[in-house]
């Protein structure tokens, strides 16, 4: 609410509207859920073209961002950007719908791209296409066409957002390509030989999983191809391309993934479950990871858990109105099954976990049994799967039915 009266105050003190239409907007606003952008075009004080035009004014100004233009005037930052790249005869790309070329852009200065906030994407005979986090800053434009002074510099509007995200990832390549450097050299000497000497190949798994908890991941990928390793991340739920290395440093990560799980590192025959802990960014993480046999090498995926993460509550998982309530209902029936499925990475083990801390009482006996423990419930009797033990989900099953519970969780079926 402070910022809608700041922004009706900037409207007010360049005479866009006068105060009498402000106290009228702010006791509409008051009293309803609309954005300030909707007040304005529904009470006919802009149409929705004049609107976006006084947005683009604002935002060269400085007196708005993108989040204030989503947050206050329901502007979606496509559209918006659309409109900007019109104003300033730009063209307008969604860097998530292209193919940057790396490689071209790795050819310019690193610190400069950093400096200008610039990311090139393409080239061809005659310019170069830029995205530039702040298009219409003149020392950007200046310090770009110096880098490209060959060529002619073609301006791209691109999401601030994006662009930040693609040079970070530039820029994880340039640091990647020093390494596997490193680490060929530690591979061509006989102390390399053996994975657990290589320090190179573990500053490259800190990497991996830094990135991928840094972009909020829940899983990670290492797949070999016939020339090729590929390193992806599931975010949101979808897989995305990290890092793509040659095939020769996929045998030592491979292996030095296996030695980090307590994994046989001979065995490339069958598949393999482990797990390991290690500190990233300061925080203590958990990883499972299950090896599979495929043509050119084993896949290996890295389940990232977090135990820290703060429980979320079961009414804000998002559910329908509708869903919520059976569900709700179904959970405190005193008997009965419930299976939750889905893909991975969508929430299952987060709804369960909702799920069973709602419910969890002194009047009541909850087991679970999980593979791993991904977090610690008070009131909760939770069983970590063993194999090697011979502790499984069906044997934990057939020994918890002797502990008297009234609820039961089991992980997977």
């Amino acid at each position: 609410m402070a910022k809608t009266k700041l922004l009706l105050g900037y409207l007010i003190h360049n005479r866009i509207i006068d105060e009498a239409t402000a106290r009228h907007i702010d006791s509409i606003l008051s009293q309803s859920e609309k954005s300030l952008g909707d007040v304005l075009v529904d009470e006919n004080i802009f149409s929705l073209d004049d609107l976006m035009i006084l947005l683009v004014e604002m935002y060269k100004g400085g007196t708005v961002n993108l989040e204030d233009i989503n947050s206050e005037f329901s502007v979606g930052t496509d559209d918006f950007l659309k409109v900007f790249a019109k104003s300033l005869n730009y063209e307008y790309m969604d860097l998530d719908e292209i193919d940057i070329d790396y490689r071209m852009a790795s050819r310019a200065p690193l610190a400069q791209l950093k400096k200008y906030r610039a990311l090139p994407i393409k080239e061809d005979e005659i310019n170069v296409y830029i995205a530039l986090q702040d298009p219409i800053d003149i020392n950007a434009h200046e310090g770009i066409q110096r880098i490209y002074n060959r060529k002619l510099i073609k301006i791209v509007i691109a999401d601030p957002t994006q662009v930040e995200k693609y040079l970070n990832k530039l820029e994880l390549g340039e640091s990647i390509k020093g390494l596997i450097g490193d680490i060929r050299k530690e591979l061509s000497s006989n102390v390399a030989n053996n994975p657990q000497e290589s320090s190179g190949i573990l500053k490259l798994i800190e990497i991996i999983l830094k990135t991928a908890i840094l972009a909020r991941a829940s899983d990670i990928h290492i797949e070999p191809t016939e020339n090729n390793c590929i390193v992806r991340s599931r975010i949101d739920g979808m897989l995305s391309e990290t890092f793509i290395f040659d095939k020769d440093i996929y045998p030592p990560l491979a292996s030095r993934m296996k030695l980090l799980s307590n994994m046989d590192i001979a065995e490339k025959r069958k598949p393999q479950d482990g797990r390991f802990s290690a500190t990233i960014l300061g925080k203590e993480y958990d990883f499972r990871i299950s090896t599979l046999p495929i043509m050119f090498g084993e896949s290996i995926v890295l389940r990232i858990l977090d135990k820290s993460k703060v429980m979320i509550k079961l009414e804000n998982l998002g559910m329908h109105p509708q869903n919520f309530e059976k569900f709700a209902k179904a959970m405190r029936v005193p008997y009965g099954i419930i299976f939750v499925t889905g893909p991975t990475g969508s929430g299952k083990t987060t709804t369960l976990y909702a799920a069973l801390n709602a419910i969890k009482s002194v009047e009541t006996k909850i087991i679970t049994v999980e593979d791993p423990v991904e977090y610690q419930l008070n009131l909760t009797q939770q069983t970590q799967v063993n194999e090697k033990a011979n502790l499984t989900f069906a044997s934990a099953l057939r020994s918890i039915l002797r502990q008297d519970p009234d609820i039961i969780m089991i992980g997977e079926v």
